[in-house]
């Protein structure tokens, strides 16, 4: 990054920097300190549910970071409200997807057919997607669930696939890895309702692909799921790590009249409001406004 940034420094006007927390963060503060010895203007982008905790337990490096830059973005209002005391003029533009590439199909009718779809880290906690399945099967004895993502080698997924032998699960639960970007429209047709059972969280650009696709969505409550879900709207939120209650969850949607269509005609509709004809625009005004100031 850093590398990038020098070497090509003569080729840009302007640069955009993403801000996770953690080891990421360091990037992030070296980075924008070359770009300002360089006088090159520049856009932060902040990024992952775990960044408010970061910044409450940093508060002065965070400052540091935020406060000198030209312009920052948040992509919830989630992380927008939560990192407010550090920058008070956050500008909220939402992730964004191509809405037209993903095949809408109202799930009127769904069957048991359970997919997962992010990296296998322990934030993700994919093991609780197997212990889901477990407490479906009795009722529902057809019910699969295919789990695609990256591996991204703290052993979740080796803990998730030990979860699902032990619980006898065998072929009921099918372990894939990652695909390419123009690939998850397919993956998630196949299913009617997509699990999300993470810890930590902000704007998942894997729900806003479920929610186009038309997917019955059951998602843990955590950081910024509330503020892109709708509980009983367009999608069902339970407490997080709890294997049992998003059992339940799934099971209203497999049985309760009219539940599924209004979740997945309300989550289409939402989902539209993140496709780049909405979003781009939003960026391209931003950065002409950074861009003019910092040549002025």
């Amino acid at each position: 990054m850093l590398a990038t940034a020098w070497q090509f420094r003569n080729r840009y006007e302007l640069a955009h920097v993403d801000v996770f927390s953690g080891r990421a963060f360091l990037w992030a503060e070296a980075v924008t300190l070359l770009l300002r010895r360089l006088r090159k203007p520049y856009v932060l982008t902040l990024r992952g549910g775990g960044l408010p905790e970061f910044a409450q337990r940093w508060p002065r490096r965070v400052g540091r970071l935020l406060r000198p830059a030209p312009a920052v973005t948040a992509p919830s209002r989630y992380l927008l409200e939560r990192m407010a005391p550090y920058r008070a003029d956050i500008r909220l533009i939402p992730n964004a997807i191509e809405v037209g590439r993903y095949r809408f199909r109202l799930r009127s009718a769904p069957e048991p057919r359970l997919t997962w779809l992010r990296a296998f880290h322990r934030i993700y906690n994919p093991e609780l997607a197997p212990s889901v399945l477990r407490f479906l099967l009795a009722e529902f004895p057809e019910a699969k669930l295919a789990m695609v993502g990256t591996d991204k080698g703290d052993g979740s997924r080796k803990r998730t696939a030990d979860v699902a032998a032990r619980l006898g699960l065998g072929d009921r639960v099918e372990l894939l890895d990652g695909v390419p970007k123009d690939s998850v429209p397919s993956v998630l047709d196949e299913a009617d309702l997509f699990l999300n059972t993470t810890n930590v969280d902000n704007t998942p650009v894997s729900v806003i692909e479920a929610m186009a696709c038309g997917l019955c969505i059951v998602s843990t409550n955590v950081g910024g799921i509330p503020y892109l879900l709708d509980h009983e709207r367009d999608a069902l939120l339970v407490p997080p790590d709890d294997a049992e209650a998003m059992a339940a969850a799934v099971r209203r949607i497999l049985t309760e009249p009219g539940l599924a269509a209004r979740l997945s005609e309300n989550a289409r509709r939402k989902a539209e409001q993140f496709d780049w004809s909405i979003v781009l625009p939003q960026w391209e005004q931003l950065l002409l406004e950074v861009a003019e100031r910092g040549s002025s």
